[in-house]
């Protein structure tokens, strides 16, 4: 049965649309509503943390959808199930490895720094997207992680305009460039034990409906090509 984990902490996939839409497809939808919640809003404090992590269903579904970029940290909490050595592979515009503007408050820019200094499980962290990274998968390191656990995690704002509007600056990525790297990490060398999908633009910050249509149409495309291939 297709099941897919939803946390809503700005509104944004009831006012894409995208919600009601995989309600539609008959879609078995964990849904965690968090909206309002304090200590939440692009850094996650202690208490919020705890929060969360008590909230959480003992079984994740394996595709998730964390709303906007702003609450990126999410695939740092989802990641803490995780209970055997994987790497992070992370799409996306921007490093998500920098210090904590705050002492150790989780944020959406030091999820990944925090993820790799808390967690001994994560033998390694694949950037693809920001400056000085690479823009797609490198050669060979499919073939050098063979049969190896990969969580993935993609943030749309890697992607342009075209087919994401986010509240964060935004890459030159195609929704079939992410596709087809997407498409590579689920062909079956590795094991992809969940992906994890943010990005958007809220109401509250200024989205218009043509930046809910087509944040809409991409999550549509994107749940359809992992629903296919999450194997």
């Amino acid at each position: 049965m297709k099941k897919v984990l939803v946390t809503n902490f700005s509104g944004t996939a009831q006012a894409e649309g995208f919600l009601p839409w995989l309600e539609a497809q008959d879609v078995t939808v964990e849904y965690l509503d968090w909206r309002g919640w304090e200590g939440t809003h692009c850094y996650c404090d202690a208490p919020a943390q705890e929060r969360i992590l008590g909230g959480l269903p003992a079984s994740l579904p394996r595709l998730r959808w964390l709303d906007s970029g702003d609450y990126h940290y999410m695939s740092h909490l989802l990641a803490l199930r995780e209970k055997e050595p994987f790497h992070l592979v992370l799409l996306d515009h921007h490093p998500d490895n920098q210090e904590p503007a705050f002492g150790g408050v989780l944020s959406c820019g030091s999820w990944v720094k925090a993820l790799q200094e808390e967690n001994p499980l994560v033998r390694s962290v694949l950037e693809i997207g920001p400056e000085g990274c690479p823009d797609d998968i490198p050669e060979g390191w499919l073939e050098q992680r063979r049969r190896e656990r990969v969580y993935v995690s993609l943030d749309k704002d890697i992607m342009d305009r075209t087919w994401a509007r986010t509240d964060w600056s935004q890459g030159t990525h195609t929704l079939d460039q992410v596709k087809s790297i997407l498409g590579r990490l689920l062909e079956g060398s590795v094991q992809v034990v969940a992906v994890d999908v943010c990005g958007a633009l809220s109401e509250e910050k200024g989205a218009t409906p043509e930046d809910l249509r087509i944040n809409k149409e991409t999550n549509i495309a994107l749940y359809t090509f992992l629903d296919l291939h999450l194997k």
